[in-house]
């Protein structure tokens, strides 16, 4: 039995953040229901990653709302919208990612939901909170990223603004989601009441940066300055950092700069005898790391360091990375199946519990594709 099984979730939710919480929750047993415009379905069935569809939805979209259910509701109908409250009603946790007042208008804001069913976890997503100038603006990932600051965190000093590779602001905040929704989860089993939780891209992201923002706000609100090559840190000294080696390249991580020296059979200048100057003059012990690594490929380099105690890692692609045993051990990648019966491989949970890997087969549903059932099973009468 998963943890959460017994708990129904419904997901008004759209796009990355709201969903990808909802496969988390999915994922631990819950079940989780679309809520979803009729035929159409939610606007992030649409929104491709690199111009991939499987049937009429997108891969994306498969792979984040994976092992849920969909209900096409019309929330602008009264018959639907009637529909909706009394499934709300026999439900545990509800989500939306909808700008502030749009819940308001059609009467599913917390308030109104909370006298619907006084136990129900409301989980909102915003783009950056409900107050001030910038609460309507359209929440979206890289542009969370560029007002954020995190932007200005990787990449090297000479590089223009660079954000993460990947939508990290969606992710994160999902995850924040997750976090609050079970929390109030285990604090309704106490109190009987439920509660509202909200994240916010802007917060989650501004919290992702914790170590960097303390140092600011703590060491004279000096701006960080990125590494002129090999950045990997900006507030760590070297050698901490990404180098370039005879046929490619290596990662250093958190090691006296003296202990790998000995390593590389490297002699240091005297002025990089103390650990304040592996910061203060970081690009130019970076640069002397950099010289002598060359002469070396890769693997021969990890031989040397691991022997030596120093932390140190290749630098994988993709493909590297699949093909080697380390990664195939996980047991991370899974094959789910579609409703139209395609097969897309994606990854699992990354949660065990207790020891147990969670898998699901099950795809991400048709718009609408359990409406009916649903009608069925919560009694959803259609004369209301």
């Amino acid at each position: 039995m998963l943890p959460l099984e017994g708990i129904t979730v419904l997901e008004f939710s759209q796009f990355m953040a709201g969903p990808s919480a909802g496969l988390k929750l999915a994922d631990l047993g819950a079940r989780v229901i679309k809520i979803e415009r009729p035929e159409v379905g939610e606007s992030g069935r649409q929104i491709a990653i690199k111009n991939l569809f499987i049937g009429q939805d997108s891969l994306v979209f498969h792979t984040i709302n994976r092992n849920k259910e969909s209900y096409a509701a019309n929330l602008k109908d009264p018959v639907d919208l009637a529909k909706v409250k009394k499934l709300i009603e026999q439900a545990d946790v509800m989500t939306h990612n909808f700008r502030p007042g749009v819940m308001e208008k059609i009467g599913l804001d917390y308030p109104s939901v909370s006298e619907l069913n006084s136990r129900i976890v409301y989980g909102v997503v915003t783009g950056y909170g409900e107050e001030g100038l910038w609460a309507k603006k359209p929440g979206q990932d890289l542009l969370i990223q560029s007002l954020s600051g995190l932007t200005y965190l990787t990449g090297n000093r000479e590089n223009p603004p660079t954000p993460m590779g990947i939508a990290a602001s969606d992710m994160f905040t999902g995850g924040h989601l997750v976090q609050g929704i079970l929390a109030a989860l285990y604090q309704r089993d106490h109190t009987g009441q439920g509660s509202m939780v909200s994240v916010s891209l802007l917060e989650s992201t501004l919290d992702m940066q914790f170590e960097a923002l303390t140092t600011y706000l703590n060491n004279g609100r000096e701006l960080p300055i990125r590494a002129r090559k090999g950045n990997a840190h900006l507030f760590l000294g070297a050698p901490y950092g990404i180098y370039e080696t005879k046929d490619d390249h290596i990662a250093i991580a958190m090691k006296p700069l003296t202990e790998l020296a000995s390593a590389m059979s490297l002699t240091l200048p005297e002025k990089f005898s103390t650990q304040d100057s592996w910061f203060d003059h970081k690009d130019e012990v970076m640069a002397l790391l950099q010289q002598c690594f060359l002469e070396k490929s890769t693997e021969e380099w990890l031989g040397l360091l691991e022997d030596g105690g120093i932390w140190c890692a290749p630098i994988y692609d993709y493909e590297k990375l699949l093909n080697h045993s380390g990664y195939q051990v996980l047991g991370m990648d899974q094959k789910v199946s579609t409703s139209g019966g395609s097969t897309l491989r994606t990854t699992r949970c990354p949660i065990r519990i207790d020891g147990q890997k969670l898998y699901s087969a099950k795809s991400a549903p048709l718009a609408g594709e359990n409406t009916e059932a649903i009608n069925e099973e919560f009694e959803l009468s259609t004369d209301v």
